[in-house]
């Protein structure tokens, strides 16, 4: 996954990609299957998969967070976040472009610690409504999964084709038992 223009990853990009980390941690509840991409930042890193007792009470405190950012609710969860994992903001150049960015944690830390640190920057961002990301939750009845949409318009509404499929056939059927 390339996310650079002209050798330089887009900083937007950068929070999108760790946003997306944050919702898949919170939507599986472990690190145990990750996506590629997700399994690809952890090893660009130098980051071990974290174990499900190692990272369970983190996940609760992201899933908490995501939650009231979702709700557009004070974000006090991204605020315990920062002070349980306080950014250290490092200058990287790992992707070989030449231009360094920024990095919330050190390389080469401990799985929950980096991740810690990671998600809290990046949902600080969030929660000042940076116009590059929108969070969501699904709105398909009885799924509480979250994703983030970066589309051209911000109009997502389902996690997936599944629920989304799923809730356009129930409306069909709920049109057609009413004629």
């Amino acid at each position: 996954m390339d996310l650079r223009v002209g050798g330089q990853v887009q900083y937007v990009d950068y929070l999108g990609n760790v946003t997306r980390f944050a919702v898949e941690l919170v939507n599986t509840g472990h690190a145990d299957e990750l996506t590629a991409d997700s399994a690809e930042m952890l090893s660009q890193h130098g980051i071990a998969r974290p174990g499900r007792e190692e990272l369970a009470p983190l996940v609760g405190l992201i899933q908490e967070a995501l939650q009231q950012l979702v709700d557009q609710a004070p974000p006090k969860a991204v605020e315990r976040l920062l002070d349980l994992h306080p950014p250290q903001l490092r200058l990287s150049d790992h992707d070989g472009a030449g231009v360094p960015h920024i990095h919330f944690a050190p390389d080469n830390s401990p799985a929950a610690p980096w991740i810690g640190r990671t998600v809290a920057a990046t949902l600080a961002h969030l929660a000042t409504r940076d116009p590059g990301l929108t969070l969501g939750r699904c709105a398909a009845d009885g799924c509480p999964r979250f994703f983030v949409d970066q589309s051209r318009n911000r109009t997502r509404r389902f996690c997936g084709n599944s629920c989304a499929s799923r809730t356009t056939v129930a409306a069909y059927r709920a049109r057609a038992a009413g004629r």
